[in-house]
């Protein structure tokens, strides 16, 4: 994308929120699942509310690394949670992390973490996801 923008003599900004403003920001929402998650039956219940219970328990971990300056995106409004506050839901897409409806229409799927910044490391990211949702309950 940069070298396209150079090409363009344009540039990127990859602050989550660039210009203030009443105004969503800019996220990367992180769409995440297992093989267990994608194939058990009624993994929903049985998989994926004890990763997102851990989640919730190390939310401000998560925070931490999900981008700078994420705190002027995740207020509350324009379809974020608050930045201090934990939540999950079926297409609620003001939630943390939300539930896709076909996920809980079939009792397995993967859910979106909603809460990365647009200038996130996704490696950091998706490690972190890994290891609270997996590694810590193993």
């Amino acid at each position: 994308m940069l070298r396209i923008c150079e090409a363009h003599g344009v540039t990127v900004s990859w602050d989550p929120k660039p210009i203030p403003g009443d105004w969503n920001g800019a996220g990367c929402h992180t769409n995440y699942s297992t093989k267990a998650m994608r194939e058990t039956e009624n993994s929903y219940e049985t998989i994926m509310k004890p990763m997102l219970a851990n989640m919730e328990k190390k939310h401000m971990e998560h925070i931490a690394i999900y981008g700078e300056d994420n705190d002027k995106r995740l207020t509350g409004a324009h379809e974020t949670a608050p930045i201090d506050k934990f939540s999950y839901g079926v297409a609620n897409r003001g939630a943390s992390v939300r539930i896709p409806n076909e996920t809980a229409k079939n009792g397995k799927g993967y859910f979106e973490d909603r809460r990365p910044a647009s200038n996130i490391d996704p490696y950091l990211v998706t490690g972190k996801i890994f290891k609270t949702t997996v590694i810590d309950l193993a």
